[in-house]
């Protein structure tokens, strides 16, 4: 959110806001919900190890109709990457969204500690990511995940790499995903939509903002890649069913319906939810706002749905 004192968000140090981050996900967030199990991992990644959560749900039936407490049974999994522009955010920040969505879907969720920019520009974040999915998959029996029901879900920044890793994995020969859930996903460079200009301030990510993360992410690279900007890909075909989530007051908005319409328009069965009386930000927002908790259900249930 933007500071109500002190310099636009956009011009404070990037140490300084990721500070300002973690307090701020911590008083809104809360202490999280109640799971199974936490399991704190690392595994090999491109660039170095990488940090990854595994949570299991609480909860008498899991997606498919598997127990969900340990031992009960393979669950499905979810392999989660948080938002936060690519800059921003920690397996701390966003721990309780995570275990919501472990227990709102029945299914592991596997949130991973993706290199951040600018230390680790574009594209880092995305190998990492689509390292955690194969490493989800490979090591599945040792998680007690089911690896046939793999599922990517990410909000914002994240739901970007979600995006893009889906039609990666497909390219590349899998493994293939049941399942996309994106939350206000970044999905275009350009930064030109009507919502760019309908909520460019005052909403709290603004558009100064988001052109900033762009800025640090690309490092000179070409945002109008696809690996960049899923919206862009031209064949989106033979992608996984996907959720989309989107927020009226969000300079985002247009791109992610956009690319909910581009996969609807490539075969891809989709699902598009509006929340009209939220911002950018919402969905970490658990401990003080009934809307953010309702949106986190919807998707939770999206994902059991998808892995059912």
């Amino acid at each position: 959110m933007e500071a109500a004192e002190g310099p636009p968000a956009h011009l404070v140090p990037v140490a300084q806001a990721r500070a300002a981050h973690e307090r701020e996900s911590a008083v809104l967030g809360g202490p999280g919900e109640q799971v199974a199990e936490v399991r704190e991992l690392e595994i090999a990644g491109p660039g170095g190890p990488i940090p990854v959560r595994v949570y299991r749900p609480l909860g008498e039936r899991a997606a498919g109709g598997g127990e969900s407490s340990p031992g009960g049974g393979a669950l499905p999994v979810v392999t989660y990457l948080h938002g936060g522009g690519w800059v921003l955010g920690t397996l701390d920040a966003f721990d309780p969204v995570c275990r919501a969505l472990a227990n709102a879907s029945g299914a592991l969720i596997a949130s991973v500690g993706y290199r951040l920019a600018p230390e680790h520009p574009f594209p880092a974040a995305l190998d990492d990511a689509r390292a955690a999915v194969r490493w989800v998959a490979a090591r599945a029996g040792d998680l007690g995940a089911d690896a046939v029901r793999l599922a990517i879900a990410g909000d914002s920044a994240g739901g970007n790499l979600a995006a893009v890793t889906a039609r990666r994995l497909r390219d590349e020969g899998g493994p293939p995903l049941r399942f996309q859930a994106l939350v206000y996903p970044v999905c275009d460079s350009a930064l030109n939509t009507p919502s760019y200009r309908r909520n460019g301030s005052g909403f709290g990510l603004s558009a100064e903002s988001m052109k900033r993360y762009w800025e640090l992410y690309l490092d000179g690279a070409d945002g109008a890649h696809p690996d960049a900007s899923p919206l862009r890909a031209a064949d989106l075909s033979g992608l996984p069913p996907a959720f989309v989530l989107t927020v009226r007051h969000d300079v985002l908005c247009d791109e992610g319906e956009a690319y909910a319409r581009a996969l609807e328009q490539a075969g891809v069965p989709v699902t598009l939810s509006r929340y009209d009386g939220a911002v950018h930000g919402f969905f970490r927002w658990l401990a003080k706002a009934e809307v953010s908790r309702r949106a986190v259900a919807e998707t939770g249930a999206a994902l059991r749905s998808g892995l059912a």
